[in-house]
């Protein structure tokens, strides 16, 4: 058993310093080279969640939908957990954890593993960033444990969940928007793509002004966009624009798209390829290039 433990050890490390990070593969390698007998069932009682759970609130309709799932087939996949000094910790799938109580189930399929503290929060936050729909400070709460946490570049933090640098950095720069802004963001008063210009202003109380303005009048981000590039004075932040290899004829467009819209974009072979990570990536996408309506 040692000799097996040592050997996923080898296997997760080497999958955690992959860039990008695929948390369905680290699940796998996990859930693969985990024999049967060592898959058991945890109390649900006795589970708390992961401390670097990025996520706040969950979907009750999405949980009441999978919470049914659960009771007609059971729970298809076993979480993975650390013991703790008091029961164990959530390291990935809470929200199995959440349906399966809301199902009424008192037990749950665990697998219990030695994470470290590194990587449970690595595995906690990526499983949110690559299969929920956090909201847009959730996400970018996430991204900035990780920055902080593993001491990454904000480069190197892109590379690891897959997301080009201009997207991380519009992300990150939500954290510094005033508290009321991120009030009206997580009510849901303000879009994804309106955050993303009030938090290139530099001026607090232009941001808060122009918030205003939008909820009030309901200003689509379009018309936001074309207010802070009219004559009236915005003063923006400075930005740091990442240099990027020209490897084809159409590097210059795939910098300028991958600036523009925030995520990987590839021409090739006549044809023109974005990335998006979930139902709300996509949203905020179909906004910038205005094909939401």
């Amino acid at each position: 058993m040692e000799n097996k433990r040592r050997a996923l050890g080898r296997g997760l490390e080497e999958l955690f310093n992959s860039e990008p990070l695929n948390l369905a593969q680290v699940e796998e390698e996990i859930i693969n080279n985990t024999p049967k007998d060592q898959i058991i069932e945890l109390n649900i009682d006795e589970l708390r969640s992961n401390p670097y759970q990025p996520r706040k609130n969950f979907d009750e309709e999405s949980l009441k939908e999978l919470a049914s799932s659960i009771k007609e087939h059971g729970v298809f996949q076993p979480i993975i957990a650390k013991k703790s000094v008091k029961g164990y910790e959530i390291v990935a799938g809470e929200r199995r954890v959440k349906a399966s109580k809301l199902a009424g189930l008192t037990k749950i399929p665990a697998i219990v593993k030695d994470f470290s503290d590194e990587e449970m929060m690595e595995v906690a936050l990526l499983e949110n960033l690559q299969r929920e729909n956090l909201s847009a400070l959730e996400e970018a709460e996430a991204y900035n444990s990780l920055k902080k946490n593993l001491n990454l570049t904000q480069e190197e933090l892109a590379l690891k969940v897959g997301k080009s640098r201009s997207h991380v950095t519009n992300m990150l720069g939500l954290l510094n928007l005033p508290s009321e802004i991120k009030d009206e963001i997580v009510k849901g008063e303000l879009s994804m793509g309106h955050a993303r210009v009030l938090s290139k202003l530099e001026d607090k109380d232009q941001v808060i002004d122009l918030a205003d303005k939008v909820i009030n009048e309901n200003l689509s981000v379009r018309k936001l966009e074309e207010l802070t590039n009219s004559k009236e004075i915005f003063q923006r932040k400075k930005e740091i624009k990442p240099k990027v290899s020209k490897t084809n004829e159409f590097s210059y467009l795939e910098n300028d798209l991958c600036e523009k819209l925030g995520t990987k974009v590839k021409i090739k072979n006549n044809k023109l390829e974005i990335s998006f990570t979930n139902i709300n990536d996509l949203t905020r996408l179909l906004e910038i290039m205005h094909l939401d309506k």
